[in-house]
């Protein structure tokens, strides 16, 4: 009992300061950098790694627009100081696992760490998500229990907790709603383009020993940067990205 008590602790803290976990890997991405190459020697190579790294946080961010386009309000969000839910979301992504946003969130983060080649850099990335995740998992299933209780519990029986044993999909009672996916995931896109962006530059100055910009990133990130502030203007400004109930 005093190990539980001591994880769900530790998932408290780690709930609250999530989105900065992945600042932890800036040390060690300069050893990685360090080391930095283009596979098999080829620039060519190594923008066809680069898109396949790209579309790995695609992918990511997809599995979060599934949740967010159905999830009704006041849940699946991005709260720091505390747990919340007032309904319990068993359909659509949470039909496959229980924890959809967080593999969304696996996939995103791997993206910058492929990007370098270093495959200690990806064990390291694969321990440390798997030691921080299991802890506020087990933070947030302890307040879903006691508030939904045996409702909960047969649904979490059947449902694995990240990764997906089937795909049977379970359509939500929701309608998709892309005004909602845009409003809440238009930073995690623009992260996700940022990131790599950054990677790459410097990338290339470990192994050109040049400041380089590749066309293909920087139409990637202007692109990536107008539909940010586009996005952020609508959201802040104006209520055409507000749907009601979500």
């Amino acid at each position: 009992m005093q190990l539980n008590q001591e994880m769900q602790s530790q998932g408290q803290w780690l709930f609250r300061w999530r989105s900065y976990l992945p600042l932890l890997f800036l040390v060690l991405f300069i050893p990685a950098l360090q080391g930095f190459h283009y596979p098999f020697g080829s620039h060519f190579a190594d923008l066809a790694w680069e898109s396949l790294c790209l579309l790995t946080g695609l992918l990511g961010l997809t599995i979060r627009c599934l949740v967010i386009g159905y999830a009704p309000k006041r849940t699946s969000g991005r709260n720091t100081k505390g747990q919340v839910a007032e309904t319990l979301n068993t359909k659509g992504m949470y039909s496959l696992v229980r924890n959809p946003l967080y593999l969304g969130n696996f996939f995103m983060w791997a993206a910058p760490v492929l990007f370098l080649h270093a495959w200690w850099l990806v064990v390291i990335y694969v321990l440390v998500f798997i030691l921080c995740y299991e802890r506020i998992i087990i933070t947030e299933e302890t307040f879903l229990f006691q508030k939904f209780g045996g409702e909960y519990a047969r649904w979490a029986a059947n449902t694995p907790a990240i990764f997906p044993r089937h795909l049977r999909w379970e359509n939500p009672d929701l309608p998709f709603s892309w005004r909602n996916v845009i409003r809440r995931e238009y930073h995690g896109l623009f992260g996700l383009i940022a990131a790599l962006t950054a990677v790459e530059i410097i990338g290339d100055l470990f192994v050109e020993r040049a400041f380089i910009l590749d066309p293909f990133w920087v139409v990637i990130f202007l692109s990536g940067m107008i539909f940010y502030f586009s996005v952020r203007y609508l959201a802040k400004r104006t209520n055409v990205l507000q749907v009601e109930g979500r």
